[in-house]
């Protein structure tokens, strides 16, 4: 399994490198002003990096529990990946609401929208950092 601090450097550089990404694409996409979705978006990764580092220790564990290995193959990784969004969604649409001052069905749109994108940049930036920073062959 992966150590504490492979863990936090994980959940940093994935909301980092998010952040970078998906904040000009918000604003431009839904006409909001690049500051008010930058307060969303940092928000919604500081609840993020809360819930990605709960989140994968627990999925790691019930793996280990159950199959004897964290290794992930591919349809696990797409359930990983869509269990995560799922949990982060029911916590962010409320704020996204309250903050940006728009409807429940406006702003589930948004989150829809920013889940499309990490859901998407999640899978892709977990394989890209298991290549980087492979697991021990013992895991």
């Amino acid at each position: 399994m992966r150590t504490t601090g492979d863990r936090i450097r994980h959940a940093l550089s994935f909301e980092i490198i998010g952040l970078l990404l998906v904040v000009p694409l918000a604003a431009t996409g839904f006409g909001v002003h690049l500051h008010d979705v930058g307060v969303v978006a940092i928000a919604a990764a500081t609840l993020a990096t809360l819930w990605n580092y709960i989140y994968n220790l627990g999925f790691d564990r019930l793996m280990m529990r159950w199959m004897g290995t964290v290794h992930k193959t591919l349809p696990v990784r797409v359930l990983h990946a869509v269990l995560f969004e799922t949990g982060l969604l029911m916590v962010t649409l409320p704020f996204i609401a309250w903050y940006l001052g728009m409807g429940l069905w406006q702003a589930l749109l948004m989150d829809i929208a920013f889940a499309v994108f990490y859901l998407v940049y999640a899978f892709v930036f977990n394989w890209s950092y298991d290549q980087v920073f492979p697991l021990p062959k013992e895991a």
